[in-house]
């Protein structure tokens, strides 16, 4: 087969591993970002995506002289998205073009047609692009760096290199977290962690991507277990294993571990033995009970911790809950660190939750390359309880806004206007969201399918008046919601999605 020559500016499709081939551009790497020895390679940056890579060579082909071939053999939703963002950027580069030669300069000269760079303006962290006339990109000189992410679905028809990524020691590990972002929301590769001191001085933030620093990820050598195979636990334990984390299982539906096992997970019998054969246990439950008696419970984790052993609280609890849990456990040696997450089942899935974590700062630090693999951002806040406290506050809004939404839809339909008119016209103003999008789409088609549980939020709710009350601070929005979350609950929404909040307005 013919060598491909490629030049920066060059739209290419790339494969990597057994994931299928997805439309991006060749581009300068960051200066201190040097690529393989020894291999053939190209600084790719993907469409549609925060992905960007040293893609081999042979794992590239042109853009437009596989473009038809390629659509016929991927049909998901956010490959057609990644597609669309190099249609849209073809045109737009295509009218700044024509601009330019109509402009001319005073003296009808005209400047020479030089190959399209490729760069958009999110770019801004890359070293400036050379002139397409320079020297191709493999002459430069190398070092190891590898993907974070590239899309599922089905398998390329050409006859793409198939060696296991996992063989080459420069392209081992990758993260499996395609955002919903548009290209332009990309974050620059070289986005170092900032540390932010608050007003009291008392906490302190710190915001960690997950693109690592440089472009890879690598799993810790520890041990890690996870209990609690629930909508985001399931994903999180996936994203690990797609890592590459040495994982041990456990959950009270003892079925739900087998298809982790099948994918590589070891099966642990007690939340003790999960606790005293891994180094670092985590756990994501549905409530402050079920967090207790996971730890506190016959054969709980408790029984299995033992000086040096890190327990992670992945679970959306209060934070006399998270005291409880913290003194218990560093009462036996171990280490503890409390750590929820923001998002949804279909957040999850794709590794892009959002970690709110406190208590241990250096069990935060061993969880690196851990939350990298389950979460988008991960921001540390200090001492046990403060993670508690924030996510419940997150919860608190996110719960009132999707009943205030509900009763928006409902109020239109109850006057006469057109439920989906109200949302086109909601999603062109300020308070456009993928969100409101999704979740009035799904009301609107009758799909309550959860992707958060109405029962999870309305706890959440209820934790948060109650913590407000203790602040001595009012939540009046919050308690008002609340009483529709119940209601819902009476007319059996608990297993919905939160936006089933709805039913509570027309029933």
């Amino acid at each position: 087969m013919a060598t491909v020559h490629l030049r920066i500016g060059d739209l290419v499709w790339g494969k990597l591993g057994r994931y299928p081939p997805w439309p991006g551009k060749v581009v300068s790497p960051p200066k201190d970002l040097k690529k393989p020895r020894g291999k053939k390679c190209h600084f790719v940056k993907f469409f549609g995506t925060e992905d960007h890579a040293w893609i081999k060579v042979e794992q590239l082909k042109p853009y437009h002289a596989h473009k038809e071939e390629m659509i016929k053999i991927n049909k998901g939703k956010r490959f057609q998205q990644a597609v669309d963002a190099v249609e849209d950027f073809l045109k737009k580069a295509k009218g700044k073009e024509q601009n330019s030669e109509g402009k001319g300069d005073s003296k009808g000269k005209k400047t020479p047609n030089k190959p399209l760079k490729i760069l958009e303006e999110d770019d801004e962290d890359l070293s400036a692009l050379k002139d397409p006339s320079e020297k191709d990109l493999t002459d430069s000189d190398p070092e190891p760096s590898t993907i974070e992410r590239l899309g599922s679905g089905p398998g390329s028809v050409f006859e793409w290199e198939n060696s296991p990524v996992k063989d080459d020691p420069h392209f081992h590990h990758f993260l499996l977290s395609q955002s919903e972002k548009p290209a332009s929301s990309m974050e620059p590769i070289s986005k170092r962690l900032k540390i932010v001191e608050e007003d009291t001085g008392s906490t302190s933030i710190q915001a960690a991507d997950s693109t690592a620093i440089n472009g890879s990820i690598t799993p810790t050598d520890k041990r890690i277990g996870f209990l609690g195979l629930g909508l985001m636990g399931s994903g999180i334990v996936s994203n690990l294993l797609k890592m590459g984390h040495v994982v041990t299982v456990w959950n009270r539906t003892a079925e739900k571990c087998d298809l982790f096992i099948q994918e590589g997970a070891r099966l642990g019998r007690t939340p003790a033995e999960v606790a005293s054969t891994c180094d670092i246990t985590f756990s994501c439950v549905s409530d402050p009970k079920a967090a207790r008696d996971l730890v506190l419970g016959p054969s709980g984790v408790l029984q299995g911790i033992r000086p040096g052993k890190c327990y992670v609280e992945m679970s959306t609890v209060d934070p006399e809950t998270i005291t409880e849990l913290s003194q218990v456990i560093t009462l036996r040696g171990g280490r503890f660190l409390e750590a929820p997450v923001a998002g949804s089942q279909q957040l999850s899935n794709d590794g892009m939750l959002v970690i709110v974590a406190a208590g241990d700062r250096t069990v935060y630090e061993d969880c690196s390359s851990c939350f990298q693999a389950m979460g988008k951002t991960s921001f540390f806040l200090g001492e046990a309880g403060n993670a508690a406290r924030m996510m419940l506050i997150l919860n608190m809004v996110q719960g009132s806004f999707m009943a205030t939404i509900a009763e928006g839809l409902t109020l239109a339909q109850a006057t006469g206007q057109s439920q989906q008119t109200f949302l086109d016209i909601l999603c062109q103003g300020q308070m456009a969201s993928t969100f409101v999008d999704q979740k009035c789409q799904n009301i609107l088609q009758g799909n309550f399918k959860p992707d958060y549980y109405l029962k999870h939020i309305q706890k959440d709710l209820r934790l948060a008046i109650s913590m407000g009350d203790m602040a001595n601070h009012p939540t009046p929005m919050a308690a008002a919601a609340n009483e529709v979350y119940k209601r819902a609950k009476a007319l059996d929404q608990s297993d919905n999605d939160i936006s089933a909040v709805y039913r509570a307005y027309i029933h």
